[in-house]
């Protein structure tokens, strides 16, 4: 979240921001009508305190009488509003706060101003894309020709929005998973493995709540939901703690299935390119303040190097204000181009959130025992999510015979097998 001190300060960038990011301005006047109430009766409050304690300290000093007596009555009416104002200031710290989680992160300088997805800037475009001599068709039709897959019993189970991968389609996806983690501990990182659901100060410190509460799977009994993404709770593993100065730069990653209910809203509900369930490999970085905008170049190529050595074409977005996440100040996606469909599919966002949720999460270092401690800045990517990587491979890899051929960086994890058969 932002710094209140921010908002206060310069309001009408806060309100320009909003616009640009196409959120409701009406809640920085929320905010602000009750920010300034809450300051007026602050400054109400230590004035009537400082009058009591002067005349309490006068009371003790005077003969009991009428005149000793009417003053601590005064003093009890002082208390009384005293008491009042305390009251309805918690009341206006509840809008605050809830205020202050509800705007989003103040973009970086260097990102383009756009209103949707159709304004974000292509850096580049990478690899080449294949030349087939044949119609190449879609994932799915590839998939449930071979039989590693099944739609149909993984409603059964589940419902829409599922899919069970089956034979060499679920070992793809598994050495996928490997070859990803593996990488990402030759680049310096610590795997971890969390836990898959995350309580409501987990999904507040990242940022997905409030803002994407309604695209949670929320487990009432247990007040808890299921991971969204495995930036939730390898983020909040530091909440609320003060790292020394020396414990950072810190990699992680970890793979986890992550849950959400954003399948309805699109139009891409055939196949796997939009499912309530997948799976991915998450690198989530810590650094210092000074170091953040040079590592998220440094966390995209991470994630590039693994499209590189897969043999995939793709392309790199520069996100517009307008097309951000809630609380990224910066983004790239790195979209991988799928021939059956025609198409760029998003495979990884790679995001500086600044000290956006490490405010929220408190997470702190400290540069010096003696130094007042700082909000650490956190980055995040994909590296990568599956379904889409699945799909570029399979639509990329396709051959005139119905069978897939298996990019060479994954051989050893399938055993040294080249192709995917009819199973």
């Amino acid at each position: 979240m932002l710094d209140v001190n921010v908002i206060r300060a310069d309001p009408d960038m806060i309100r320009t921001m909003l616009r640009n990011r196409n959120k409701d301005e009406a809640i920085l006047d929320r905010f602000l009508d009750a920010d300034g109430e809450w300051r007026a009766l602050t400054d109400e409050n230590n004035r009537l305190r400082k009058i009591r304690n002067e005349v309490s300290l006068q009371i003790s000093k005077m003969p009991k009488g009428e005149e000793k007596d009417a003053k601590i009555a005064e003093m009890r009416a002082v208390s009384d509003k005293i008491k009042a104002n305390d009251d309805r200031m918690a009341e206006l710290e509840d809008v605050r706060q809830d205020c202050v989680l509800n705007i989003p992160n103040i973009p970086a300088s260097d990102v383009p101003l756009g209103k949707d997805e159709n304004d974000n800037v292509v850096v580049y475009e990478a690899g080449r894309r294949r030349q087939f001599d044949f119609t190449p068709r879609q994932h799915f039709e590839i998939a449930e020709d071979l039989g590693i897959i099944d739609f149909d019993r993984a409603v059964k189970v589940a419902g829409s929005g599922f899919y069970c991968l089956k034979g060499d389609g679920a070992r793809l996806e598994r050495a996928l998973v490997n070859y990803f983690l593996d990488t990402h501990q030759d680049q310096g990182y610590t795997e971890l493995f969390p836990p898959v659901v995350v309580n409501k100060a987990a999904v507040t410190g990242t940022g997905q709540y409030p803002n994407l509460k309604d695209d949670m799977y929320y487990l009432e009994r247990d007040d808890l939901f299921l991971n969204p993404t495995a930036e939730v709770p390898i983020t909040n593993l530091l909440q609320d703690e003060i790292l020394d100065i020396k414990d950072l730069p810190i990699y992680y990653t970890a793979y986890l299935p992550s849950f959400r209910r954003e399948v309805g809203k699109h139009a891409d509900t055939r196949g796997i390119i939009r499912v309530h369930e997948f799976n991915k490999v998450e690198m989530v970085n810590f650094v210092k303040p000074e170091d953040s905008a040079a590592r998220l170049e440094e966390l995209r190529k991470n994630a590039e190097d693994m499209i590189n050595a897969l043999d995939l074409p793709y392309r790199v977005l520069l996100l517009c204000t307008g097309d951000m996440s809630f609380s990224c100040n910066k983004c790239y996606d790195l979209e991988l181009y799928a021939p059956g469909k025609d198409a760029y599919l998003e495979a990884s966002s790679c995001s500086n959130f600044g000290d956006f949720q490490a405010r929220r999460a408190k997470i702190k270092f400290r540069r010096e025992p003696h130094l007042k401690s700082e909000f650490v800045h956190t980055l995040n990517g994909s590296g990568l999510a599956l379904p889409r990587t699945m799909v570029a491979i399979l639509e990329n890899y396709q051959n005139k015979d119905g069978t897939v051929t298996i990019p060479e960086v994954l051989r050893p994890y399938m055993r040294g097998q080249e192709v995917i058969d009819r199973q």
